[in-house]
């Protein structure tokens, strides 16, 4: 059974870091790409970042040149180091992995962690 769970959210003043960590039980490669996507309160779950097999990443316009995405790939672990956090990143934080044409599923997610920017 595929699983990803995250760990690391928390509260932050705004400015702050943090960094998250997901841990998959299957090799990160069996993947098409892992990500990251965040769901604040009444929106839509959106994309952060992404980091596909080959290494290329993708970041939302909101978080670019603030957020690197990486990867561990000995551990199966994927990362989001989020820098110089702003009020508007609160949300709930969930893990991706995109298993399209690999997997039984196209889409695998995380349990989600709370990320709270506030002074």
């Amino acid at each position: 059974q595929v699983q990803l769970v995250e760990s690391g959210g928390g509260l932050v003043q705004p400015g702050g870091s943090l960094r998250l960590s997901c841990a998959a039980s299957i090799s990160i490669f069996s993947f098409n790409a892992m990500g990251w996507y965040r769901q604040a309160p009444g929106q839509q779950r959106e994309l952060v970042a992404n980091i596909r097999t080959g290494g290329t990443t993708k970041y939302g316009d909101s978080v670019k040149d603030r957020f690197t995405i990486s990867r561990d790939n000995a551990k199966n672990m994927v990362f989001l180091q989020m820098n110089s956090l702003k009020p508007e990143d609160t949300a709930v934080y969930y893990c991706n992995g995109d298993g399209t044409g690999r997997l039984p599923n196209v889409d695998y997610w995380g349990q989600g962690t709370q990320v709270t920017v506030s002074s």
